[in-house]
């Protein structure tokens, strides 16, 4: 696991906003410093030398500010998972 970041806060939509210090692939698994999984990176935001990650959460975890989260790139190769079959 490497260390994603710190969290800076959580959005109205209950995702949380990550400064990253090292650039996961979307879809990678997040933990928290426990190693649970809390969540999933959904988007990476920002400037490309100070980007933040966007992380869906897994449940409700109103405390996180501060945290330290870390990541793993996971079984899908980092890509998100399809919604529907293409032909």
């Amino acid at each position: 696991m490497e260390l994603l970041g710190f969290v800076e806060g959580i959005t109205s939509e209950g995702n949380a906003l990550v400064r990253c210090e090292n650039l996961p692939d979307l879809g990678a698994a997040v933990y928290d410093g426990e190693h649970h999984r809390i969540g999933t990176v959904r988007r990476i935001l920002g400037q490309v030398d100070a980007p933040y990650a966007s992380v869906a959460m897994d449940d409700a975890r109103p405390n996180l500010k501060g945290a330290k989260l870390f990541f793993s790139q996971g079984g899908n190769g980092g890509r998100p998972k399809r919604k529907g079959k293409r032909n």
